[in-house]
Protein backbone atom coordinates (compact mmCIF):
# COMPACT_ATOMS: atom_id res chain seq x y z
CA UNK A 1 0.00 0.00 0.00
CA UNK A 2 1.32 3.47 -0.82
CA UNK A 3 2.28 5.61 2.12
CA UNK A 4 0.27 8.72 2.91
CA UNK A 5 3.19 10.89 1.77
CA UNK A 6 3.16 9.38 -1.74
CA UNK A 7 -0.58 9.60 -2.31
CA UNK A 8 -1.84 12.04 -4.90
CA UNK A 9 -3.31 15.15 -3.28
CA UNK A 10 -7.05 15.15 -3.01
CA UNK A 11 -8.94 17.42 -5.34
CA UNK A 12 -10.31 20.50 -3.68
CA UNK A 13 -14.06 20.37 -3.33
CA UNK A 14 -16.19 23.07 -4.87
CA UNK A 15 -16.66 25.93 -2.46
CA UNK A 16 -20.35 26.17 -3.29
CA UNK A 17 -22.78 23.34 -4.10
CA UNK A 18 -24.15 25.19 -7.11
CA UNK A 19 -26.78 27.77 -7.79
CA UNK A 20 -29.64 27.46 -5.33
CA UNK A 21 -32.92 28.94 -6.55
CA UNK A 22 -34.81 31.30 -4.28
CA UNK A 23 -38.39 30.67 -3.27
CA UNK A 24 -40.60 32.31 -5.91
CA UNK A 25 -43.48 34.60 -5.04
CA UNK A 26 -46.96 33.04 -5.23
CA UNK A 27 -48.38 33.21 -8.73
CA UNK A 28 -51.45 35.32 -9.42
CA UNK A 29 -54.30 33.04 -10.43
CA UNK A 30 -56.93 34.05 -12.93
CA UNK A 31 -60.59 33.32 -12.21
CA UNK A 32 -60.57 29.87 -13.80
CA UNK A 33 -57.44 28.80 -11.96
CA UNK A 34 -58.93 29.86 -8.63
CA UNK A 35 -62.15 27.99 -9.34
CA UNK A 36 -60.29 24.88 -10.54
CA UNK A 37 -58.09 24.89 -7.42
CA UNK A 38 -61.12 25.41 -5.18
CA UNK A 39 -63.01 22.50 -6.71
CA UNK A 40 -59.99 20.15 -6.70
CA UNK A 41 -59.18 20.81 -3.06
CA UNK A 42 -62.82 20.63 -2.02
CA UNK A 43 -63.17 17.21 -3.67
CA UNK A 44 -60.21 15.92 -1.66
CA UNK A 45 -61.59 17.44 1.56
CA UNK A 46 -65.11 16.04 1.15
CA UNK A 47 -63.80 12.65 0.04
CA UNK A 48 -61.53 12.36 3.06
CA UNK A 49 -64.24 13.49 5.46
CA UNK A 50 -66.51 10.74 4.12
CA UNK A 51 -63.70 8.17 4.25
CA UNK A 52 -63.22 9.02 7.91
CA UNK A 53 -66.93 8.48 8.54
CA UNK A 54 -66.94 5.11 6.75
CA UNK A 55 -63.90 4.01 8.75
CA UNK A 56 -65.69 4.86 11.97
CA UNK A 57 -68.71 2.84 10.80
CA UNK A 58 -66.55 -0.20 10.06
CA UNK A 59 -66.86 -0.16 6.27
CA UNK A 60 -63.13 0.52 5.86
CA UNK A 61 -60.63 -1.75 7.58
CA UNK A 62 -56.90 -1.68 8.11
CA UNK A 63 -55.01 1.60 8.08
CA UNK A 64 -56.45 4.89 6.85
CA UNK A 65 -54.45 8.13 6.71
CA UNK A 66 -56.39 11.26 5.79
CA UNK A 67 -55.08 14.25 3.82
CA UNK A 68 -57.37 16.87 5.37
CA UNK A 69 -55.51 20.18 5.64
CA UNK A 70 -52.79 19.34 3.12
CA UNK A 71 -54.89 19.65 -0.05
CA UNK A 72 -53.01 22.64 -1.49
CA UNK A 73 -49.77 20.69 -1.85
CA UNK A 74 -50.83 18.09 -4.37
CA UNK A 75 -53.33 20.41 -6.06
CA UNK A 76 -50.76 23.12 -6.76
CA UNK A 77 -48.15 20.65 -7.94
CA UNK A 78 -50.57 18.91 -10.30
CA UNK A 79 -51.30 22.24 -11.99
CA UNK A 80 -47.71 22.36 -13.30
CA UNK A 81 -47.51 18.83 -14.70
CA UNK A 82 -47.69 17.72 -18.32
CA UNK A 83 -48.91 14.42 -19.75
CA UNK A 84 -46.62 11.60 -18.66
CA UNK A 85 -45.27 13.18 -15.47
CA UNK A 86 -45.50 10.72 -12.58
CA UNK A 87 -46.38 10.82 -8.91
CA UNK A 88 -45.47 8.38 -6.18
CA UNK A 89 -46.11 8.80 -2.47
CA UNK A 90 -46.45 7.05 0.89
CA UNK A 91 -49.61 5.94 2.63
CA UNK A 92 -51.37 9.35 2.97
CA UNK A 93 -52.31 9.00 -0.66
CA UNK A 94 -56.03 9.44 -1.40
CA UNK A 95 -55.60 13.13 -2.23
CA UNK A 96 -52.82 12.39 -4.69
CA UNK A 97 -55.00 9.87 -6.49
CA UNK A 98 -57.88 12.29 -6.86
CA UNK A 99 -55.51 15.04 -8.03
CA UNK A 100 -54.20 12.68 -10.71
CA UNK A 101 -57.77 12.21 -11.97
CA UNK A 102 -58.22 8.70 -10.67
CA UNK A 103 -61.94 8.07 -10.16
CA UNK A 104 -63.50 8.74 -6.77
CA UNK A 105 -65.47 5.50 -7.24
CA UNK A 106 -62.32 3.47 -7.77
CA UNK A 107 -60.53 4.98 -4.76
CA UNK A 108 -63.47 4.57 -2.39
CA UNK A 109 -64.19 1.03 -3.61
CA UNK A 110 -60.59 0.08 -2.93
CA UNK A 111 -60.91 1.47 0.59
CA UNK A 112 -63.86 -0.87 1.19
CA UNK A 113 -62.16 -3.84 -0.48
CA UNK A 114 -64.44 -4.15 -3.49
CA UNK A 115 -63.95 -5.63 -6.95
CA UNK A 116 -64.20 -2.26 -8.63
CA UNK A 117 -61.40 -0.79 -6.55
CA UNK A 118 -58.30 0.53 -8.28
CA UNK A 119 -56.31 -2.46 -7.03
CA UNK A 120 -59.26 -4.83 -7.40
CA UNK A 121 -59.94 -4.70 -3.68
CA UNK A 122 -56.58 -6.20 -2.76
CA UNK A 123 -54.59 -3.11 -1.79
CA UNK A 124 -56.73 -1.00 0.48
CA UNK A 125 -55.89 2.53 1.52
CA UNK A 126 -52.12 2.32 1.17
CA UNK A 127 -51.68 0.44 -2.11
CA UNK A 128 -53.43 1.86 -5.13
CA UNK A 129 -51.90 2.38 -8.56
CA UNK A 130 -52.85 3.59 -12.02
CA UNK A 131 -50.41 3.23 -14.88
CA UNK A 132 -52.91 5.05 -17.10
CA UNK A 133 -52.89 8.09 -14.79
CA UNK A 134 -49.13 7.82 -14.08
CA UNK A 135 -49.67 7.25 -10.36
CA UNK A 136 -47.40 4.61 -8.84
CA UNK A 137 -48.68 4.29 -5.27
CA UNK A 138 -49.40 4.37 -2.27
CA UNK A 139 -46.60 2.62 -0.25
CA UNK A 140 -46.74 1.35 3.30
CA UNK A 141 -43.00 1.12 3.94
CA UNK A 142 -41.80 4.48 5.24
CA UNK A 143 -39.51 6.14 2.69
CA UNK A 144 -39.56 3.26 0.20
CA UNK A 145 -41.35 5.36 -2.40
CA UNK A 146 -38.39 7.74 -2.60
CA UNK A 147 -36.16 5.07 -4.13
CA UNK A 148 -38.92 4.02 -6.51
CA UNK A 149 -39.59 7.60 -7.53
CA UNK A 150 -35.90 8.01 -8.25
CA UNK A 151 -36.17 4.94 -10.48
CA UNK A 152 -39.08 6.52 -12.36
CA UNK A 153 -36.89 9.56 -13.00
CA UNK A 154 -34.07 7.31 -14.21
CA UNK A 155 -36.48 5.75 -16.71
CA UNK A 156 -37.54 9.20 -17.91
CA UNK A 157 -33.95 10.22 -18.52
CA UNK A 158 -33.15 6.92 -20.26
CA UNK A 159 -36.16 7.32 -22.55
CA UNK A 160 -35.52 11.05 -23.12
CA UNK A 161 -39.22 11.72 -22.79
CA UNK A 162 -39.00 15.14 -21.03
CA UNK A 163 -41.09 13.87 -18.11
CA UNK A 164 -40.55 14.54 -14.43
CA UNK A 165 -41.18 12.23 -11.46
CA UNK A 166 -42.52 13.62 -8.19
CA UNK A 167 -41.62 11.62 -5.08
CA UNK A 168 -43.65 12.69 -2.04
CA UNK A 169 -42.65 11.88 1.53
CA UNK A 170 -43.08 13.36 4.97
CA UNK A 171 -40.89 14.91 7.63
CA UNK A 172 -40.70 11.55 9.40
CA UNK A 173 -39.65 9.62 6.30
CA UNK A 174 -37.02 12.29 5.59
CA UNK A 175 -34.80 10.64 8.21
CA UNK A 176 -34.73 7.24 6.47
CA UNK A 177 -31.41 6.03 5.05
CA UNK A 178 -32.75 5.00 1.64
CA UNK A 179 -33.80 8.62 1.08
CA UNK A 180 -30.16 9.70 1.10
CA UNK A 181 -29.04 6.82 -1.09
CA UNK A 182 -31.65 8.04 -3.58
CA UNK A 183 -30.43 11.62 -3.28
CA UNK A 184 -26.90 10.50 -4.08
CA UNK A 185 -27.85 8.60 -7.22
CA UNK A 186 -30.23 11.30 -8.43
CA UNK A 187 -27.53 13.94 -8.07
CA UNK A 188 -24.84 11.79 -9.71
CA UNK A 189 -26.99 11.08 -12.74
CA UNK A 190 -28.86 14.42 -12.81
CA UNK A 191 -32.22 12.70 -12.75
CA UNK A 192 -35.43 14.68 -13.37
CA UNK A 193 -37.00 14.11 -9.96
CA UNK A 194 -38.71 16.52 -7.59
CA UNK A 195 -38.49 15.41 -3.96
CA UNK A 196 -41.58 16.83 -2.25
CA UNK A 197 -41.24 16.79 1.53
CA UNK A 198 -44.69 17.31 3.04
CA UNK A 199 -43.65 18.68 6.41
CA UNK A 200 -46.82 18.51 8.50
CA UNK A 201 -44.74 18.99 11.68
CA UNK A 202 -45.46 15.78 13.58
CA UNK A 203 -44.59 12.68 11.50
CA UNK A 204 -46.43 9.87 13.32
CA UNK A 205 -46.73 11.92 16.48
CA UNK A 206 -43.35 13.41 17.37
CA UNK A 207 -42.68 17.08 16.70
CA UNK A 208 -39.98 17.86 14.15
CA UNK A 209 -38.03 19.78 16.79
CA UNK A 210 -37.69 16.58 18.85
CA UNK A 211 -36.89 14.17 16.02
CA UNK A 212 -34.73 16.02 13.51
CA UNK A 213 -31.32 17.64 13.99
CA UNK A 214 -31.91 19.71 10.83
CA UNK A 215 -35.46 21.01 10.87
CA UNK A 216 -35.17 22.95 7.61
CA UNK A 217 -35.82 20.07 5.25
CA UNK A 218 -35.03 22.14 2.19
CA UNK A 219 -31.38 21.82 3.31
CA UNK A 220 -31.42 18.02 3.35
CA UNK A 221 -29.82 17.76 -0.10
CA UNK A 222 -26.89 20.11 0.50
CA UNK A 223 -24.23 17.39 0.85
CA UNK A 224 -25.41 15.99 -2.51
CA UNK A 225 -25.51 19.42 -4.16
CA UNK A 226 -29.28 19.17 -4.52
CA UNK A 227 -30.95 22.57 -4.21
CA UNK A 228 -34.04 23.03 -2.09
CA UNK A 229 -36.61 25.67 -1.25
CA UNK A 230 -39.24 26.09 1.45
CA UNK A 231 -42.81 26.67 0.31
CA UNK A 232 -46.01 27.74 2.05
CA UNK A 233 -47.85 24.49 1.51
CA UNK A 234 -51.12 25.97 2.73
CA UNK A 235 -51.28 28.44 -0.20
CA UNK A 236 -52.01 26.73 -3.51
CA UNK A 237 -50.60 29.73 -5.42
CA UNK A 238 -47.25 29.43 -3.63
CA UNK A 239 -47.19 25.72 -4.38
CA UNK A 240 -47.93 26.36 -8.06
CA UNK A 241 -45.10 28.90 -8.27
CA UNK A 242 -42.63 26.44 -6.71
CA UNK A 243 -43.90 23.66 -8.98
CA UNK A 244 -43.34 25.80 -12.07
CA UNK A 245 -39.76 26.47 -10.96
CA UNK A 246 -39.05 22.84 -10.06
CA UNK A 247 -40.47 21.27 -13.21
CA UNK A 248 -38.52 23.71 -15.38
CA UNK A 249 -35.38 22.95 -13.36
CA UNK A 250 -35.73 19.22 -14.01
CA UNK A 251 -36.78 19.47 -17.66
CA UNK A 252 -33.77 21.67 -18.42
CA UNK A 253 -31.40 18.90 -17.32
CA UNK A 254 -30.24 20.41 -14.04
CA UNK A 255 -31.07 17.28 -12.05
CA UNK A 256 -33.10 16.82 -8.84
CA UNK A 257 -34.58 19.48 -6.59
CA UNK A 258 -36.21 19.44 -3.15
CA UNK A 259 -39.43 21.26 -2.30
CA UNK A 260 -40.21 21.42 1.40
CA UNK A 261 -43.93 22.02 1.75
CA UNK A 262 -44.78 23.61 5.10
CA UNK A 263 -48.22 22.15 5.67
CA UNK A 264 -50.43 20.77 8.44
CA UNK A 265 -52.75 17.83 8.90
CA UNK A 266 -55.91 18.52 10.88
CA UNK A 267 -56.55 14.91 11.82
CA UNK A 268 -54.29 12.43 13.61
CA UNK A 269 -51.55 10.54 11.81
CA UNK A 270 -54.06 7.78 11.13
CA UNK A 271 -57.62 7.11 12.19
CA UNK A 272 -56.37 5.40 15.36
CA UNK A 273 -54.31 8.43 16.46
CA UNK A 274 -55.99 10.74 19.04
CA UNK A 275 -53.24 13.38 18.40
CA UNK A 276 -52.76 14.24 22.07
CA UNK A 277 -49.28 15.58 21.31
CA UNK A 278 -50.75 18.95 20.23
CA UNK A 279 -53.47 21.24 21.52
CA UNK A 280 -56.92 21.74 20.07
CA UNK A 281 -56.15 25.47 20.04
CA UNK A 282 -53.19 24.89 17.73
CA UNK A 283 -55.30 22.95 15.25
CA UNK A 284 -58.09 25.51 15.38
CA UNK A 285 -55.63 28.35 14.78
CA UNK A 286 -54.37 26.64 11.61
CA UNK A 287 -57.92 26.03 10.43
CA UNK A 288 -59.04 29.60 11.01
CA UNK A 289 -55.93 31.41 9.73
CA UNK A 290 -54.31 29.17 7.11
CA UNK A 291 -56.90 26.79 5.67
CA UNK A 292 -56.03 26.30 1.97
CA UNK A 293 -59.63 26.11 0.78
CA UNK A 294 -60.81 29.10 2.78
CA UNK A 295 -57.94 31.18 1.36
CA UNK A 296 -59.16 30.54 -2.19
CA UNK A 297 -62.75 31.17 -1.16
CA UNK A 298 -61.80 34.54 0.35
CA UNK A 299 -59.99 35.61 -2.83
CA UNK A 300 -62.93 34.61 -5.01
CA UNK A 301 -65.25 36.77 -2.90
CA UNK A 302 -62.77 39.65 -2.71
CA UNK A 303 -62.39 39.80 -6.48
CA UNK A 304 -66.10 39.17 -7.03
CA UNK A 305 -65.28 36.14 -9.16
CA UNK A 306 -67.87 33.95 -7.44
CA UNK A 307 -70.92 34.35 -5.25
CA UNK A 308 -71.88 32.36 -2.19
CA UNK A 309 -74.49 30.54 -4.25
CA UNK A 310 -72.00 29.61 -6.97
CA UNK A 311 -69.59 28.11 -4.44
CA UNK A 312 -72.44 26.25 -2.77
CA UNK A 313 -73.24 24.75 -6.18
CA UNK A 314 -69.62 23.56 -6.53
CA UNK A 315 -69.85 22.05 -3.06
CA UNK A 316 -73.06 20.25 -4.04
CA UNK A 317 -71.45 18.86 -7.21
CA UNK A 318 -68.49 17.61 -5.18
CA UNK A 319 -70.72 16.08 -2.51
CA UNK A 320 -72.72 14.29 -5.23
CA UNK A 321 -69.50 12.79 -6.63
CA UNK A 322 -68.50 11.58 -3.18
CA UNK A 323 -71.98 10.24 -2.42
CA UNK A 324 -71.95 8.29 -5.69
CA UNK A 325 -68.53 6.89 -4.80
CA UNK A 326 -69.79 5.79 -1.38
CA UNK A 327 -72.86 4.11 -2.88
CA UNK A 328 -70.67 2.26 -5.38
CA UNK A 329 -68.18 1.27 -2.68
CA UNK A 330 -70.92 -0.24 -0.54
CA UNK A 331 -72.83 -2.09 -3.28
CA UNK A 332 -70.04 -3.29 -5.57
CA UNK A 333 -69.31 -7.00 -4.93
CA UNK A 334 -66.21 -8.16 -3.14
CA UNK A 335 -63.56 -9.81 -5.34
CA UNK A 336 -63.72 -13.55 -5.87
CA UNK A 337 -61.25 -15.58 -3.81
CA UNK A 338 -59.47 -16.53 -7.06
CA UNK A 339 -58.34 -12.90 -7.33
CA UNK A 340 -55.73 -13.72 -4.68
CA UNK A 341 -53.76 -15.56 -7.37
CA UNK A 342 -53.71 -12.82 -9.97
CA UNK A 343 -51.10 -10.07 -10.46
CA UNK A 344 -48.38 -12.13 -8.80
CA UNK A 345 -45.30 -13.97 -10.02
CA UNK A 346 -44.76 -17.51 -8.79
Amino acid sequence: MASAAKRAPAKKADAKPGTNPTTPKPVEFNKQQELDAYRAMLLIRRFEEKAGQLYGMGFIGGFCHLYIGQEAVVTGLKMSLIEGDQMITGYRDHGHMLAMDMSARGVMAELTGRKGGLSKGKGGSMHMFSKEKHFYGGHGIVGAQVSLGTGLAFANKYRKNNNVALAFFGDGAANQGQVYESFNMAALWKLPVIYVIENNRYAMGTAVSRSSAETDFSHRGISFKIPGIQVDGMDVRAVKAAADLATEWCRSGKGPIILEMLTYRYRGHSMSDPAKYRTKEEVQKMRSEHDPIEQVKARLFEKKWASEEELKEIDKEVRDIVADAVDFAQTDPEPDASELWTDITL
